[in-house]
């Protein structure tokens, strides 16, 4: 397995179809120098994920540009806590909207802290609950933040046309038992839905996401 690194970062972007230049690579490196930091002991992440941050969680959160082929205008990373996917997605596309959700107001105050320090313009901080959301929106992420049924209504309910939303579903090896359900659930609101499995080699270990496509 590769040692946890940015190359991790580029290697993820790439397999999405993205590239990484070196500006992108060094705010992704502040971002990553971050996490351990402040993020960390602030509880935002576990005390062990120092020695994955790059694998886990920012290679990981670039997976999940996959689901759009050019940047899109705008994100909601639904229940993002510390930034992810949200804040490596808006250093990948500077010029897409990142409007990070979460209800806790501590993750919010590390939130503010991060933008503030790594000076992304391009990202906004939002304190709430996915299910008090009315807007209509073009790009929706979800890494683990609403069980996955749940998320799949609400992307059907906040979606946009065209739509699409990428839903983490599992970092296990084998595909996620539930996948054929979830995507007759997702077809049945009227959006089209496919998984993919990112390669154990493109990570720290296997990922399977669920894309949903509403008018695209």
């Amino acid at each position: 397995m590769m040692t946890d690194s940015p190359e991790l970062a580029r290697r993820a972007a790439t397999w999405a179809g993205h590239s990484l230049d070196d500006d992108r690579v060094a705010r992704l490196t502040a971002y990553a120098n971050w996490l351990v930091a402040e993020a960390i002991p602030a509880g935002g992440l576990g005390p062990r994920e120092a020695e994955r941050v790059w694998g886990r969680h920012i290679a990981d959160s670039l997976a999940f540009s996959v689901g759009w082929g050019n940047h899109p205008e705008e994100i909601l990373d639904v229940g993002t806590g510390v930034g992810l996917p949200g804040i490596p997605l808006a250093i990948l596309w500077p010029d897409t909207a990142v409007t990070v959700l979460d209800r806790g107001g501590r993750r919010i105050r590390l939130l503010m802290r991060a933008v503030r320090v790594l000076g992304l313009e391009n990202v906004r901080v939002a304190q709430g609950d996915v299910f008090d959301v009315a807007d209509e929106w073009h790009g929706l992420t979800f890494r683990g933040s609403v069980r996955a049924p749940e998320a799949v209504g609400v992307a059907a309910r906040l979606l946009g046309v065209p739509g699409i939303a990428v839903l983490g579903l599992s970092r296990r090896l084998e595909p996620p038992p539930r996948a054929p359900e979830l995507i007759g659930v997702a077809e049945a609101l009227s959006m089209e839905a496919r998984m993919v499995g990112v390669d154990p080699e493109i990570l720290d270990g296997p990922a399977w996401l669920l894309i949903m496509r509403l008018g695209v």
